[in-house]
């Protein structure tokens, strides 16, 4: 693997090289990729190698000409030195050229198009989960895990063909509004948003605290409008109580750096109260840092594999509890839903899987890769990537599959709006009946 990584650095300082010869006067598109601290953090190995795998595009049987649909290349082709990675790109960089000499509105913007050349790379992996961030998209998504944020207060996924919201943050204005787990954004403030890519139609939903924001939201069948005004979003992190019945209750909303903390705090004042079981919510929780999933999920195992991680050459890091939970013998109930997403699939998937804890609710959303966040030089933004896929420890992938609750319990939007839980009531009779 080391093998590998050096290859790969090697590459794209060759690539450096050749962009600045030919941009002698001008600006650097590409970067290596230096030791990332947040990957490190995160206890992973080095960066995996990516692929590229250019596309020939056939031939029209009857002209002669290339065909426009995409086809699946037939061999992966790899540049291995400079001038193989300078015959590779010689069609790109007569492109850039013929677009600069043909294109009928002129000036051209080149950091537009350099963005949208990263952009385009990176899509072309197949990966929804592999993208480009421009330097607003990029801050605006580690503020979200920082704790702070100015938008609608909603978890969205912007990999799909509309932005999708994956959960509304707990007390958000996306939640007063009405916006659910799966909700599609069809267009904003009237503009049809088809064939917009996601990260530019999230860039329309941010915007100044206090100002509206018009979303037209396909939900099923059904079309829906709702008018939102933007707020500075605090990220909610931890609530919990005592319920009646001496049954302890807490929900946790995200996987910052905050979480482990907080839930924490948390379980030592719910603990000291001697509960006869515990109700962990992990309902709308979009997910977060690995790190903290491992650190969340320890708090209710006490020992063995958390979950796998399985990168693209066939090999695995294994990730175990770490010692000291708080939690890891009291009887517990987990409350999932369609917004139980990413890192807290990970700790529902792993209580599931040691049959730690019994889940209630519906299937959860089906996030079953890890992605790195890497920030590119001089502030350009950054790139997701996906480095791996993360595997439950009875070795079960939940991608586009989800988890499956051992006692399902749907949650109406009726039920909703009359102020009744259906989900929580079941996991407290769950402990009465006990």
């Amino acid at each position: 693997m080391e093998n590998k990584g050096l290859r790969s650095c090697l590459l794209a300082i060759a690539l450096i090289a050749l962009l600045v010869v030919t941009f002698f006067g001008g600006f650097v598109v590409g970067s290596i990729l230096p030791r990332n601290p947040l990957r490190e953090a995160l206890g992973l190995s080095a960066t995996q190698p990516v692929n590229n795998n250019p596309v020939q595009p056939p031939k029209d049987a009857s002209t002669g000409h290339d065909a426009t649909d995409e086809v699946a290349p037939t061999e992966i082709v790899q540049a291995t030195t400079l001038e193989e990675l300078e015959e590779l790109f010689k069609p790109f960089w007569e492109s850039w050229n013929l677009l600069h000499e043909n294109y009928v509105d002129q000036p051209l913007n080149d950091l537009v198009l350099m963005r949208g050349a990263i952009q385009g790379m990176l899509a072309a992996t197949g990966d929804k989960h592999t993208s480009y961030m421009d330097p607003q998209q990029f801050q605006q998504a580690n503020a979200e895990m920082e704790g702070e944020y100015t938008g609608i207060g909603a978890w969205v996924d912007t990999s799909g063909e509309y932005v999708e919201v994956i959960s509304p943050m707990k007390g958000s204005p996306a939640e007063a509004a009405g916006l659910r787990a799966k909700d599609q954004v069809i267009a904003i403030n009237g503009e049809d948003m088809t064939g917009i890519p996601g990260d530019l139609a999230l860039k329309k939903i941010l915007g100044p605290a206090g100002e509206p924001v018009t979303l037209t939201i396909r939900r099923g069948e059904e079309t829906l409008e709702m008018t939102i005004t933007r707020a500075v979003i605090q990220v909610p992190v931890v609530d919990y109580e005592m319920l009646e019945g001496n049954i302890a209750y807490v929900a946790l909303h995200t996987f910052n750096e905050q979480a482990t903390a907080q839930l924490r705090a948390a379980l030592k004042e719910l603990m000291a109260q001697n509960p006869k079981g515990l109700i962990f919510d992990l309902r709308s929780n979009g997910g977060g840092y690995l790190v903290t999933a491992i650190e969340v999920s320890s708090e209710f195992i006490a020992n063995g594999v958390i979950m796998y991680e399985e990168y693209g050459d066939g090999s695995r890091e294994t990730y175990r509890a770490n010692t000291g939970g708080l939690a890891t013998e009291i009887p517990l109930v987990v409350l999932i839903n369609e917004g139980t997403a990413s890192a807290s699939e990970i700790t529902a998937g792993a209580i599931q899987d040691y049959d730690r804890g019994t889940l209630i609710g519906v299937t959860s959303y089906g996030k079953g890769s890890v992605q790195n966040w890497i920030p590119l030089r001089s502030e350009e933004g950054g790139v997701r990537i996906t480095i791996a896929r993360w595997i439950t420890p009875n070795e079960h992938q939940i991608s586009e599959i989800g988890l499956t609750p051992d006692i399902l319990v749907e949650y109406t939007q009726e039920e909703y709006e009359a102020g009744i839980d259906p989900q929580l009531n079941a996991a407290i009779e769950f402990f009465n009946n006990k």
